[in-house]
């Protein structure tokens, strides 16, 4: 499996792109701006979108992506809809506050009720998903909404992403005795923001540690969702991190072959 990090920032500037993983060409782990990188003849490639949660900066794309290959997808003789797989309450979310017509043009009734480009999948935490020939378990998370991360099987092992969240528990149990061949966790904030990142149910570098200390083994962590402006005082504190693992900051346009 080719992992292709599309964004991998916690927020927007030059250079930055927020959280997006494309699987293969055909599978989106969530859709933050990294998506605007891909030609319209990779978007219309994607046939799966799993969502970790409905904060914007992961979910933006999905409406212009939606709106740009439809025609390509949808046609008279061949009807290809993207399916969208995530939380109830994330769907409910993007039902009532982005495909509200207000917002954006509701696409999961578009081009008709019968066949919209959009389905709306629900999922629960300890699926496992079977998605272009992958598969995906879906994870807890501990964020501000009802949030997962996901875990897919390779023949390295699985690739582990935790999508947004706080000290996460339930995580490491459910990850126990498991061959992890990366492991993609956010750390959105300096310990200069502990209070703010414990507030928002982030990380931040001492909290990271305190989550690593709970990972057996010696594991590939990669760090994803820090704050433009903040990336190198961020990462200068997780390096001075003592632990067994080796952490190294995401880029967007690395590719991991898995």
């Amino acid at each position: 499996m080719i992992v292709r990090v599309l964004g991998c920032s916690g927020a927007i500037a030059a250079g930055c792109k927020t959280t997006a993983f494309l699987l293969d060409d055909d599978v989106l782990v969530d859709a933050g701006t990294g998506v605007g990188d891909l030609t319209l003849d990779e978007l219309a490639k994607i046939d799966h979108i799993v969502l970790s949660h409905s904060h914007l900066d992961h979910v933006l794309s999905i409406p212009l992506l939606a709106d740009s290959v439809m025609r390509r997808r949808i046609t008279e003789s061949d009807y290809r809809p993207i399916h969208v797989h995530a939380l109830p309450q994330t769907l409910s979310a993007l039902r009532q506050h982005v495909f509200n017509g207000v917002i954006w043009p509701d696409f999961t009734r578009l081009p008709t009720d019968s066949r919209p480009i959009l389905k709306l999948v629900p999922i629960e935490v300890g699926q496992v998903l079977q998605l272009g020939g992958k598969r995906i378990e879906v994870l807890p998370a501990a964020h501000t909404v009802p949030a997962v991360g996901y875990a897919v099987d390779t023949s390295s092992g699985w690739w582990v992403y935790t999508g947004d969240t706080g000290p996460n528990p339930a995580l490491w149990a459910a990850l126990q005795g498991r061959r992890i061949a990366q492991l993609v966790i956010e750390t959105a904030f300096g310990d200069d923001e502990r209070p703010l990142a414990d507030l928002s149910k982030h990380l931040a570098p001492s909290s990271l540690a305190a989550e690593l200390q709970q990972l057996a083994g010696s594991v590939p962590v990669h760090i994803t969702h820090t704050k433009p402006g903040e990336r190198e005082a961020v990462l200068a504190e997780i390096h001075a991190i003592e632990t067994r693992h080796r952490i190294v900051p995401l880029a967007s346009g690395e590719c991991f072959s898995l």
